[in-house]
């Protein structure tokens, strides 16, 4: 016995589960730099050029640069994720127009659901049409995981990344294990 307590390692609470059954994965996303950016129409284009993407303005879209995405969370509201060591915060502080810019970083959680089925995992919360025809690769929104608010984004067309508050991360992660469990591809 004094041995296995010589080799035990601490993991992240949420490192020590499930991660994938068959085709679907259920794993943490790196650590990333988010920003909840919220700005009038008029101070979209002088705040894309700080960026280096163009924010999207239309419902469900994104926009990508390297490792910049920017999400389109409601009509004068962006979830902006990039790497972990991104100058995303500074771009944003050089910006004259009108606009709030909250480092949201570490109040989030990512999650990756990949492989065949990921959709069925996720629509085993999530009410929203998930087909590639409603959801395509880049699509975005705000919406419920069980009794929990999420972003949800497609990646790519057997991925999808959620985001959700650090508190509730438990839950979502543990959801989606759930729900990867009972999906068969």
């Amino acid at each position: 016995m004094a041995d296995l307590a010589q080799t035990a390692q601490r993991l992240h609470p949420l490192q020590t589960g499930y991660a994938g059954v068959g085709s679907v994965s259920v794993v943490l996303a790196d650590n990333a730099t988010r920003v909840s950016l919220r700005a009038r129409p008029d101070a979209v284009a002088a705040l894309s050029k700080a960026i280096g993407l163009t924010l999207p303005v239309k419902p469900k879209t994104t926009s990508t640069q390297g490792t910049r995405t920017a999400l389109w969370i409601g009509p004068d509201e962006w979830l902006i994720i990039d790497a972990d060591s991104s100058a995303l915060v500074a771009d944003l502080a050089k910006v004259k127009v009108l606009h709030s810019a909250v480092d949201v970083s570490h109040r989030n959680v990512g999650i990756i659901i990949s492989g065949k089925g990921a959709d069925a995992v996720v629509n085993g919360g999530c009410p929203q049409d998930l087909s590639l025809r409603a959801f395509p690769v880049g699509a975005a929104s705000r919406t419920v995981l069980g009794k929990i608010e999420i972003v949800l984004l497609r990646t790519e067309e057997n991925t999808f990344r959620v985001e959700c508050w650090r508190s509730f991360s438990g839950y979502a992660y543990s959801f989606l294990q759930e729900s990867a469990r009972d999906v068969t591809v």
